[in-house]
């Protein structure tokens, strides 16, 4: 490495150190100060734990800001890691620290033309890269497993076996891939589905086949419904076992076909869905419209796939609603309906939302991340849907684009990570999941006092209990302070060293009681 890389990665990484403070979640608020600067950030039951600012991330350019986001998860090793779009770059963060991430490089947009739209999604090990409004981009792809070697020399991943093997696929089979809006993957068939790439297919999605990843074909198209900017693709295994659609010939039953979910907004905002099972064949199912249509965004299947949740992007502006959330029940695909729709006391746009288990996570930009219960939100009384919340744009909550831009929720720590227009990266936990360990269980045999506290805290058990053992840990199960043969019914806590955050003290090796530094 040479001289002038190494103070290169020694100032980047100065600069991504100043950014790392864990914030818990206290009186609605989780408080951090980068670089002399204190940010209240409002929150309901999410503690932020890190964030690196975009202008770390992005190349410096004057006009950085972030868009999309996907995670990804080591299987050699399990670390977890988040892909970041930026303007002018795609960057690689190792979070399997969450409360100190590593920035290890990023890779320059293809063409050298910056773009507010870069959409990432991840395949066997593989990034998958599309860009809109850049022309000649195509879709980069980057081997992951690169990561494992630490930070790039000079933060910047390029076209070399021994320094990432980026590609480029700019198509074939007499399509052409340059600009496009949005790439999906259904990772059980290995297939591609790039939407919004400027001519090809008048917008529609165009099929490829990543099962070699480094090595794409492109298998297919679909442009009778024109253009896609979202889409999700399955392999459908929901409760329509009876397929009643006379376009769709020859198929008994959808369960195991691939259903795509096309999110068309423009001038005919709808939502599509195509069975896309042959790739040389593909058929139209049904379409769904909706009232007060702005512009058709987004939407996810709930994990049984019987509801569809979808947001649509313009409506609060255009027509002065709150936040809204419509679920479609896809009881019969031929026949889908508007079953329920949810509308926020808040006025910001919402953006992309993914399904969890029985949680809905929605980047909701001035909002920041909105948790809302899916059982509440698929009933008619749904007011009450909205669980928690971490705003990442403490300004304003008003129908403006900016602010948080997607969400990742998947990844097994229980770690979420957000990407913010203007803040960059979050790294937020559920402040009831701070381990996510079943090791840990809250009891009310002791009391830690003063909770939150500035200096120490005295731990006290109550009447009839024995502290005998004392162990203080980090949200990330570092242990760093441990006593035993203690035998006494309190004792003090030295703890004014450790930095603002949150702590789990693990008493008698039984019991777990969290204790939060807030100087």
């Amino acid at each position: 490495m040479s001289i002038s890389k190494k103070l290169l990665f020694i100032l980047l990484l100065c600069i991504t150190q100043l950014t790392l403070a864990q914030s818990p979640c206290v009186n609605g608020f989780a408080t951090q100060t980068i670089n002399g600067v204190e940010t209240s950030y409002p929150c309901n039951g999410y503690d932020l734990l890190s964030r690196i600012p975009i202008s770390t991330l992005a190349t410096t350019l004057g006009n950085e800001e972030g868009s999309d986001l996907w995670g990804w998860t080591d299987p050699l090793d399990g670390k977890e890691y988040t892909i970041i779009g930026t303007t002018n770059s795609t960057a690689f963060v190792d979070i399997s620290d969450p409360i100190n991430p590593v920035f290890l490089g990023r890779i320059e947009t293809a063409n050298g033309n910056t773009s507010f739209w870069r959409d990432i999604k991840v395949y066997n090990n593989h990034a998958y890269i599309v860009a809109d409004g850049v022309g000649s981009h195509g879709m980069q792809i980057f081997d992951l497993t690169t990561l494992r070697s630490g930070v790039n020399d000079d933060l910047t991943f390029t076209n070399s076996s021994t320094d990432g093997n980026v590609k480029v696929f700019t198509g074939d089979n007499g399509i052409n891939i340059g600009s496009c809006h949005n790439i999906v993957i259904n990772e059980s068939e290995g297939i591609a589905y790039l939407v919004g790439c400027g001519g090809a297919a008048s917008g529609g999605p165009v099929f490829v086949d990543i099962t070699t990843p480094l090595s794409p074909t492109i298998v297919g198209s679909y442009s009778g419904k024109g253009y896609t900017h979202d889409a999700q693709v399955i392999t459908y295994n929901g409760t329509d076992n009876n397929v009643t659609s006379p376009t769709v010939i020859g198929v008994s039953s959808y369960i195991g076909r691939e259903i795509l979910l096309a999110s068309n907004g423009g001038s005919n905002d709808r939502v599509v869905l195509l069975d896309v099972t042959d790739k040389n064949n593909p058929q139209f199912i049904s379409e769904i419209t909706y009232p007060n249509p702005g512009y058709a965004h987004q939407g996810w299947f709930t994990d049984d796939h019987r509801y569809f949740i979808f947001g649509d992007e313009t409506d609060e502006q255009n027509f002065g609603f709150g936040t809204r959330t419509f679920v479609f029940d896809m009881l019969d695909l031929d026949n889908p309906v508007l079953s329920t729709t949810y509308e926020a006391s808040i006025a910001a746009i919402d953006h992309n939302g993914y399904v969890k288990d029985d949680t809905f996570y929605l980047a909701n930009y001035r909002a920041g991340m909105r948790v809302l219960d899916i059982p509440t939100l698929i009933s008619t009384n749904n007011s009450n849907s909205e669980t928690g919340y971490f705003d990442t744009y403490p300004a304003s909550n008003s129908a403006n684009f900016n602010g948080a831009w997607s969400i990742y929720p998947y990844f097994e720590s229980g770690n979420i990570i957000i990407s913010d227009i203007e803040r960059g990266l979050f790294v937020v936990r559920a402040s009831n999941n701070p381990l996510s360990t079943k090791d840990f269980n809250l009891d009310s045999k002791f009391s830690l006092v003063p909770n939150p506290t500035k200096t120490n805290s005295k731990l006290t058990a109550s009447k009839g209990q024995t502290i005998t053992s004392v162990e203080v840990y980090n949200v990330i199960g570092k242990k760093l302070f441990s006593k035993n043969n203690i035998n006494q019914d309190s004792i003090v806590l030295p703890t004014t060293h450790l930095s603002n955050g949150l702590y789990l003290v693990k008493i008698n090796n039984t019991t777990t009681k969290k204790l939060v530094i807030n100087k």
